[in-house]
């Protein structure tokens, strides 16, 4: 056989598998599409912070209205919650990918669900518009905020980071948002796809409401998912009892106090507020109101996140603070970063990753009385540091305490 024929036949082979993965691809997505058309609603949820939470609380208003349901979380711990309000896990043999939501639909599909809701998954803001565009094709849009956050992926300003979010605006649907400042922006892409968009403002969840979740929660999350509900057709008292029931995201924010060897220690899980903007707020709504206690901040980093954990040390900054605990994979960087930053080495202290009974034990010698714990910065890493901090602090809690707000 001549080298021109082996060529030509090498052409012809390397031809009919590329044809074939073609028709291939074409049958998938329309396999896909089908799934998708198959659920008349389907609410598509972005933002910057809040996905999780706002995710979990439509998906429980619309069951409490009796529309069968599937959701799909990917915040602290990625799971599908199922029509009867159960979960399960998402195992990812490698790392996250869009092409995760495909196969939620797949199984969705089979539910014959009336709603899915999906928490977009994507930062990347090419990503995020291949999401919206190819796998969700959403009817309702929400988006819960735009904050300065992944500044490396979305651009360098909120304005960068709020066009990205509008990515997974639809066309002809409708948007809700809770997003105040770059609102303006948000309805001039909505009205380019001719998408109808409603800005929520929290003034009608009441105070005693709240305190019926069985978690920390923010009005503004309640009342964007109770706008989506009313979207969907479901009255506002039926979402909200079954909102107030729905099991909480491992992120969401939650107080434990801690008594021992006659100290009071209460400690905050804010690791999944883990941007500038959010952080400084939570820390000022927790412990802003409280004098004659140690306002202990522990900022736990990771390795790939070196840039995150100096935009937290300068959010510090911006608080009252008594002591600031370096934990993680990275304490030396940071540590250097806070020192000629303005952060004063009497209220500096790093410890790496010790065991959890370490860190906890440096938090009761630097408390006098009374102090109040917040958990800042990387829930995860190599080996889930953050995770075990806030594990520790709530095996050692006496009782489990609500009374502040999440986001």
């Amino acid at each position: 056989m001549t080298t021109l024929s082996l060529a030509t036949m090498s052409f012809a082979i390397l031809s009919l598998a590329t044809l074939i993965l073609i028709v291939n691809w074409a049958l998938e997505y329309r396999r896909h599409s089908r799934n998708v058309a198959a659920i008349p609603i389907r609410i598509h949820v972005n933002g910057t912070r809040g996905k999780s939470s706002v995710t979990r609380l439509i998906a429980a208003g619309l069951r409490a209205g009796g529309k069968k349901t599937i959701a799909k979380i990917t915040g602290t711990l990625p799971r599908v919650v199922l029509k009867d309000g159960q979960e399960a896990a998402i195992i990812r043999l490698q790392g996250a990918n869009i092409i995760e939501q495909k196969y939620i639909f797949r199984y969705a599909a089979t539910e014959n669900p009336d709603a899915i809701v999906i928490e977009c998954m994507a930062v990347n803001p090419v990503f995020q518009w291949i999401t919206e565009r190819k796998f969700v094709k959403s009817t309702i849009s929400v988006i819960t905020n735009c904050r300065p956050d992944h500044l490396d992926l979305m651009g360098s300003t909120v304005q960068s980071v709020t066009m990205s979010l509008s990515n997974t605006i639809p066309n002809n649907g409708v948007c809700y948002t809770a997003e105040v400042s770059q609102y303006p922006i948000l309805k001039k892409v909505a009205q380019s796809r001719n998408c109808r968009i409603h800005k929520i403002v929290p003034t009608d969840v009441t105070d005693e409401e709240m305190a019926e979740f069985k978690h920390i929660e923010h009005k503004d999350n309640v009342q964007l998912a109770l706008a989506v509900c009313a979207e969907a057709g479901v009255p506002r008292q039926q979402a909200l009892k079954g909102m107030q029931a729905a099991n909480p995201d491992p992120g969401a924010l939650r107080k434990y106090k801690l008594e021992d060897r006659g100290k009071t220690i209460h400690f905050y899980n804010v690791f999944a507020a883990n941007d500038p903007e959010s952080t400084v707020y939570i820390i000022n709504m927790v412990t802003g109101h409280l004098n004659n206690v140690e306002k202990i901040i522990i900022l736990n980093s990771r390795a790939d996140r070196l840039f995150r954990s100096q935009q937290l040390v300068d959010a510090v900054k911006q608080v009252d603070y008594s002591y600031l605990l370096l934990t993680g994979e990275i304490t030396e960087k940071v540590e250097s970063y806070a020192l000629s930053h303005g952060i004063p080495r009497n209220k500096l202290i790093t410890l790496g990753q010790p065991l959890p009974e370490k860190v906890y034990n440096q938090v009761w010698d630097i408390t006098k009385n009374e102090s109040h714990v917040l958990g800042v910065g990387n829930i995860a890493g190599q080996v889930k540091y953050g995770a075990q901090i806030v594990a520790h602090f709530k095996h050692k809690s006496s009782k489990e305490h609500k009374g502040v707000a999440s986001d």
